[in-house]
């Protein structure tokens, strides 16, 4: 069939493959097309077999996110499924981060990884329904994100100069003795960035610095 969806399995369990091949062509609009115990050969058999998924599980050599960064490195057309039993929401957000398209817990992927394998092939995003909440905090901090990084446009010429030497790790006696100014007005500076970008804690505001280093650039 031409419209088969062709599925590459990655584990390095031989019968959990077995397993998952005989779940994923209980549908008839899937099919397995190749299987490959560990990253490395999977890799191979991507560029060589051009399935529109990959199941990704366990495996040995080159983890499924490293897998997925060299997937999006080579910008293969190919939707990464991750398969897995962590219900961890730092190992959630790490594979979504890395490219991946599915997220499935293994406890349900007898009933729900054929879905996931249509959605994903189809460009959207399937993730485990007891993990939804994860997608939403992923949401929220994607729009305070936004609203921070927006609010770079919010800064004064100075307030902009003053977080670039934030991110080259000055002091604000350093900063104030640059710029020609007290250090206790570099520290009035730092409040006021601080407040227009919604930043909190001590090290937030560096943090921010260093991530948007190349933003603040004139």
């Amino acid at each position: 069939m031409s419209d088969e969806i062709k599925t590459l399995i990655v584990d390095d369990h031989p019968i959990f493959r077995k397993g998952l091949r005989q779940v994923i062509e209980s549908d008839a609009k899937l099919k397995v097309i190749g299987e490959a115990e560990n990253g490395i050969s999977a890799l191979e058999l991507i560029e060589n077999l051009k399935p529109d998924v990959v199941a990704d599980v366990n495996m040995p050599q080159m983890g499924g996110l490293e897998l997925a960064r060299k997937i999006r490195e080579k910008n293969l057309p190919v939707a990464l499924v991750f398969l897995t039993m962590h219900k961890d929401e730092t190992m959630f957000n790490a594979a979504m981060d890395a490219g991946g398209c599915g997220y499935v817990l293994k406890e349900s992927a007898a009933t729900e990884f054929t879905d996931c394998i249509k959605a994903v092939a189809g460009g959207r995003h399937y993730i485990t329904p007891a993990l939804s909440d994860y997608l939403f905090n992923r949401s929220r901090k994607s729009s305070a994100f936004k609203e921070q990084t927006g609010g770079l446009d919010s800064l004064t010429r100075t307030e902009r100069r003053v977080l670039q030497l934030i991110a080259d790790d000055k002091t604000s006696k350093q900063i104030g003795e640059m710029l020609f100014i007290h250090a206790r007005t570099v520290d009035n500076h730092r409040t006021n960035i601080s407040r227009k970008l919604n930043l909190h804690g001590s090290h937030a505001l560096l943090r921010f610095a260093l991530k948007h280093q190349s933003e603040l650039a004139d």
